[in-house]
């Protein structure tokens, strides 16, 4: 009782304080509210680091707002309804309702917009059908903004064929200049020199090996904007990466941050949603931010050096209709095991999903858990364990990578940094810590037994 009654003193405070900052003396009304959209198959919880970022160099918590599209997957063809996935036009009208809600809860005129991938075309779409008066700045991390591929032949109705209609739409130019932007509007955008799999002259990373795209490396570039190169980035990097983070704060303040770093903070708290496949408790294969009503999470401190729990579970929860399974009032410094368990009777079955991460140094309430399946390729594994990077993607040699002590992990391949995550399967039952690596970043886990239905699931931060 005495834990949760100071989780909510805290929430109060944190709220009281924010309020302050947003509407108080200091200036913050002067700081723009920005939007952060996710890109395909993601969720608000990919913005993780870069709202720390922001948070440490003074940004108002309340006025950084990330967004989880209910349904992040693009539609294979975009004018054909497909279950579990969203259209350009329904990205759109929720971006369009999420930045009126923003206006009406900060008060101010305009926002700025920040797009990783697909979240870029939805913030080109809302700005050039509608939008424009709401925007001041508009900030594309590695928006396919001339296709993953561009055949005017063939597949015109995917959203990312740079030859269809709808890119064509968004590319046409805007004025005696040629721009390819909406004016009004600041325009900035982020890509890798030639590190990114989706701006690749050669199909090999959207399963076309040895056929021309006719994309450049140049592809995410568009005329009018402020075109920013980060050399050896990876696709995600261009807009979660801390150089991706220093060129945006640069972009909206005209200063450099004061620091890449993140500052802890002496009191945290960490809330996020439940998710899983398909439509909430409708099974589907397309990854959803759906709440998953009905699952269940507990959290546990566990040993840093084995993965082992220190104790009972310090939090457990039954999600409703919104997601949410916290808040939880953590420990800056500790580790903790995250335990999805899925509502009985789900055709097919999710796997109990246990997650380890790295210390949070700061509240975050975009910690976003959802539950997985063990695969038909699990099968006669005794345990299952993933290790994923939701803010990049693996790259060889230019990172240090290890799973189990094999460096680099199966399945991740040299060159363009193109895998965010890699399984192993272990014929080993018996329950023993594994730990992962990347870079400077390691966690330790527990094997849990496959033949109970358990995954295990490392999941990196940075």
């Amino acid at each position: 009782m005495q834990i949760t009654r100071r989780i909510l003193l805290l929430a109060v405070a944190a709220s009281a304080l924010l309020t302050a900052c947003a509407t108080g003396s200091s200036g913050a009304d002067e700081t723009p509210p920005i939007v952060f959209v996710h890109g395909n198959g993601d969720s608000a919880a990919a913005w993780t680091t870069t709202l720390w970022r922001f948070e440490s160099n003074g940004w108002p918590r309340s006025r950084l707002h990330a967004i989880d599209m209910p349904y992040p997957l693009a539609r294979d063809d975009d004018t054909q309804p497909q279950e579990g996935r969203s259209s350009t036009a329904e990205s759109r009208q929720f971006l369009a309702d999420e930045v009126a809600k923003v206006l009406r809860a900060t008060g101010a005129s305009r926002v700025v917009l920040v797009g990783l991938s697909r979240g870029g075309n939805a913030v080109r779409n809302y700005i050039a059908n509608g939008g424009a008066a709401t925007v001041s700045h508009a900030i594309l991390g590695g928006t396919p903004n001339h296709g993953v591929f561009a055949n005017p032949a063939g597949r015109t109705g995917n959203e990312f064929n740079g030859a269809g209609p709808f890119l064509a739409g968004l590319n046409a130019p805007k004025g005696t200049d040629g721009a390819e932007v909406t004016p009004g509007i600041k325009w900035m955008t982020i890509r890798s020199d030639n590190n990114d799999l989706y701006a690749q002259p050669d199909g090999t990373w959207i399963g076309a090996k040895g056929t021309p795209t006719n994309v450049t490396f140049e592809g995410p570039a568009l005329k009018g904007a402020e075109n920013i190169v980060i050399a050896g980035i990876d696709h995600r990097e261009t807009a979660l990466g801390p150089q991706a983070f220093a060129q945006m704060f640069r972009f909206i303040t005209g200063r450099a941050p004061r620091t890449l770093a993140i500052a802890p903070e002496s009191a945290v708290v960490l809330d996020g949603k439940v998710s899983g496949y398909g439509a909430g408790n409708l099974q589907g294969t397309a990854a959803s931010n759906v709440a998953l009503s009905g699952a269940v999470v507990e959290v546990y401190a566990v040993d840093a050096a084995t993965g082992s729990r220190r104790g009972a579970a310090l939090h457990r929860k039954t999600i409703g209709a919104d997601g949410r399974w916290g808040p939880f009032q953590a420990d800056g410094s500790a580790r903790y095991e995250f335990v999805v368990t899925a509502p009985k009777g789900l055709e097919p079955a999710y796997a109990t999903t246990h997650i380890y991460r790295s210390p949070f140094p700061r509240s975050s309430f975009v910690v976003n858990l959802r539950a997985e399946r063990l695969t038909d390729a699990d099968k006669g594994a005794a345990a299952v364990i993933t290790m994923t990077r939701p803010r990049g993607y693996f790259g060889v040699p230019r990172d240090q990578i290890s799973l189990d002590g094999k460096s680099p992990p199966a399945g991740i391949p040299p060159g363009v940094a193109g895998v965010g995550s890699t399984r192993l399967r272990l014929a080993d039952a018996s329950a023993r810590p594994v730990e992962g690596r990347f870079n400077d970043e390691r966690i330790v886990g527990s094997a849990w037994p496959a033949a109970t239905g358990e995954l295990t699931v490392l999941e990196l931060t940075y």
